[in-house]
């Protein structure tokens, strides 16, 4: 932790924001031999979307560039550095992308799309149904199955990358609410409630705050929208064992459904547009999930058993921002990560380290088609 009493300590980088994003460039940075301070408004690091994430690793979902770096990322997961975690990071799920009828054009297009590079196959209903077996029989017409899809351990992954950035001798501030930031010959001042500190750069990865920090900055804004998203727990029918079961998702992403320590963890996939905040789940958009889940499938829902939300925040084509901004000397964007940024954390992490330093994008990276521009600011309309 930071020493409070220090007057005005310098850093060369300092990291706004301890969730995935942040943790994981800082852990990179730290070990590349940078004195990095990781700043967290919260008491505790992870406690917005990072916390609230049912993630799942997948080579086939979102954006050509989210694909990429999570393609990328496919190494870290299986084979993550030795001690970071006590468990595997992956763990077997599979994911059934479901179409009804009316939905085929949509699956065929996005098979078309992502096959080339996913170990995707295209299913009938028989198969769909085999698979999840509560589908009802009159509601799905095919699926397109990622059987590799897997589960990710999102706490041992982040706490993982928090470990190994406070091995490499990084600094963590907690409660750490920026008021404002000025630039002088010295670098970057924070001011950081009660204390003010010094960093040559900063790196913006505040997630659904990213734009706010950077009105301080005198950087962007990048058009950045937080969306909330709602999740619920409900119990399994009687008699039904859902662990073998794969994660299902509709193709036009209106629901999904996912087994979970038993239970199941359902969602409308809503994206309501919202102002920074911690997010609480409307009992509307609870309702939408319910009545979407048991058009699908042969559950009836007596109660929740959980229920909560959190912010998804993209930029205009959902793909992250990883970028010096054009204005504000030394101010690094790490931003717009969307729904992806747990499943391509290893990737943009170590691909942001590079850039921050001014590296090329390491091989491995680079190799599935990720260039700096693809994730630049400047591939955006959007207004100063």
């Amino acid at each position: 932790m930071i020493d409070v009493a220090s007057t005005q300590p310098h850093y060369e980088i300092a990291v706004i924001g301890a969730g995935i994003a942040g943790a994981s460039v800082a852990a990179e940075l730290a070990e590349a031999g940078r004195r990095v301070l990781l700043i967290e408004r919260e008491a505790q690091p992870g406690y917005h979307t990072t916390g609230r994430s049912a993630a799942l690793f997948t080579e086939t979902y979102g954006p050509p560039a989210i694909r990429a770096l999570s393609r990328a990322s496919a190494r870290f997961y299986e084979a993550p550095p030795e001690g970071f975690c006590a468990n595997p990071l992956l763990s077997a799920r599979g994911v059934l992308m479901l179409a009804r009828a009316d939905q085929m054009d949509a699956l065929h297009a996005l098979h078309t799309e992502v096959a080339p590079k996913g170990d995707v196959r295209l299913i009938d209903a028989n198969e769909a149904r085999s698979l999840a077996p509560l589908l009802r029989a009159d509601y799905v017409a095919g699926g397109m199955a990622e059987p590799g899809a897997r589960d990710i351990d999102v706490h041992g992954l982040h706490h993982g990358y928090l470990k190994a950035f406070r091995a490499a001798g990084g600094e963590t501030l907690t409660n750490g609410d920026v008021r404002a930031l000025a630039r002088s010959s010295a670098g970057w001042s924070i001011e950081v409630g009660r204390i003010t500190v010094l960093a040559d750069t900063i790196v913006n990865a505040a997630g659904a705050w990213a734009d706010e920090i950077g009105a301080l900055a005198g950087a962007g804004p990048i058009g950045l929208v937080p969306k909330r998203r709602t999740a619920v727990i409900v119990a399994a029918p009687p008699g039904t064992d859902p662990a073998p079961w794969p994660m299902v998702v509709d193709v036009d992403e209106q629901f999904y459904m996912k087994p979970d320590a038993g239970r199941l963890l359902i969602s409308p996939a809503d994206e309501t547009p919202s102002p920074p905040c911690d997010a609480q789940p409307d009992e509307y958009d609870v309702a939408v999930c319910v009545d979407r889940i048991e058009t699908a499938f042969d559950i009836q829902v007596r109660s929740i058993e959980n229920k909560w939300a959190g912010l998804r925040s993209f930029v205009a084509d959902k793909t992250p921002v990883a970028c010096y901004d054009p204005v504000a000397a030394d101010f690094f964007w790490l931003a717009g990560q969307g729904g992806y940024g747990i499943q391509s954390a290893p990737a943009l992490a170590r691909t942001a380290a590079a850039l921050i330093e001014g590296r090329p994008i390491p091989a491995d990276i680079a190799d599935q088609g990720i260039a700096a521009a693809d994730l630049a600011v400047t591939r955006l309309d959007v207004a100063a």
